[in-house]
């Protein structure tokens, strides 16, 4: 029995002792300049990684509470959410006008090809990570109001 108990403390805690690294893959902002994520997540600083689509309505529910609270948060942790859109060739031409009507001041990032979602194994949206020295700390999936709150808790623990 005390075996099985400590298989399965490991088992639950196995996503903080064994944090998996943000692969090197470059992504394109809206801009069309090359930004490798690894690099980008290589920060003392708490990094989220915010995987969305236009198509998906709780992702931009999720992104627009983050946006009321970011300049506060921000200010308090020294963190930075970019914003990775994981839409496709057919609906790539949304990402601009929606982001520009949001009015988001998160970094902007295009994972057309999807190579980082499938490198990171990420099957559902919105999907969060939260990332220090370039390790996924953190993992969430789907959003519910308030969701936030628990987010930024999250940060806290991991900020200096």
């Amino acid at each position: 029995m005390k075996k099985y108990t400590i298989f399965i403390t490991l088992m639950l805690t196995g996503g903080l002792l064994f944090a998996q690294n943000i692969p090197s893959i470059t992504l394109k902002n809206l801009n069309g300049k090359s930004i490798n994520v690894q690099k980008l997540s290589k920060s003392k600083n708490v990094k989220v990684l915010a995987f969305w689509a236009t198509w998906c309505v709780p992702c931009i529910n999720e992104l627009d509470a983050i946006s009321e609270v970011y300049e506060d948060w921000q200010d308090e942790t020294n963190m930075e959410l970019i914003a990775i859109s994981t839409d496709d060739s057919r609906t790539k031409k949304r990402i601009r006008p929606l982001v520009n009507g949001k009015d988001w001041e998160y970094e902007i990032l295009l994972d057309d090809n999807q190579d980082l979602k499938r490198a990171l194994n990420i099957s559902v949206l919105p999907h969060l990570l939260v990332t220090k020295n370039g390790k996924i700390v953190y993992r969430k999936t789907s959003y519910t109001p308030g969701s936030e709150d628990e987010l930024y808790e999250i940060i806290q623990k991991y900020t200096n």
